[in-house]
């Protein structure tokens, strides 16, 4: 999946997220789990948000997507930055060992859309990293996805750019078709353009089963960012570290 002209204006749509909440929530878990880590892939990085926090706080940024589109806007927001930029899937991370923390937020493990391409994913990952190194990551819960999400239809308008967005069950259980219609300004006139995405749903049991698998133990499952353990919210987290 490539985000293709959204990667334009995605950072106006995301300008509500909580990327100060991803930041901090990675640096606790790193204090908790491996006090001493410094270096940090960010798998499926979007336009850098976190990555670029991240490495304001003194970390060794590596930033991996599928998007080059994405991957641009990520540069450029901090040239001088020392961020190694990747053009990877991550179900096949290559030229990555030792590393010490992986992290994947914003939902990046429900685009793949494929239970066989999460484990690879999960696969990939740990062959990635160092003993003990940690695996963070978020994913929507199914409650939310069934909720909140399929069925609803959201919805911006602003000065210079609006979209309409609507949200679908798709074929399989708890998989979303999300269809987005973008109008942008461009000079004197508006351009459409439309792009659809599909996520799939996977619930906790699912997933610390593929974890267990792959030689991950499971350190802490909580949700929207709190620091203890619970099953029940809109995200939820997952804190895990290869043997």
């Amino acid at each position: 999946m490539s985000y293709q002209q959204m990667a334009q204006v995605y950072d106006r749509l995301m300008r509500d997220a909580p990327y100060d909440h991803w930041a901090e929530f990675t640096d606790k878990m790193i204090k908790r789990f491996l006090p001493d880590a410094q270096s940090i892939v960010d798998a499926g990085c979007g336009t850098g948000e976190v990555t670029h926090r991240l490495n304001e706080e003194g970390y060794l940024l590596t930033g991996v997507d599928l998007s080059e589109d994405m991957l641009a806007v990520a540069q450029q927001k901090g040239p001088s930055a020392k961020i190694q930029w990747l053009h990877q899937d991550i179900t096949d991370l290559a030229g990555l060992k030792d590393v010490e923390c992986v992290i994947s937020y914003c939902d990046v493990i429900n685009y793949l859309s494929d239970h066989e391409d999460v484990i690879r994913a999960f696969r990939s990952i740990y062959e990635s990293l160092c003993p003990s190194g940690l695996f963070i990551f978020d994913v929507h819960s199914i409650d939310h996805i069934q909720d909140n999400l399929i069925g609803a239809t959201f919805a911006e308008v602003y000065d210079d750019l609006s979209y309409i967005w609507f949200c679908d069950q798709g074929e399989i259980e708890n998989r979303m078709i999300h269809d987005l219609t973008f109008f942008v300004q461009n000079g004197p006139n508006y351009e459409r353009f439309d792009e659809q995405h599909v996520q799939q749903g996977y619930s906790s049991p699912q997933l610390s089963e593929w974890l267990k698998q792959t030689g991950f133990k499971i350190q802490f499952i909580s949700a929207d960012f709190q620091m203890e353990e619970t099953d029940s919210g809109e995200r939820m987290f997952f804190v895990c570290q290869k043997p």
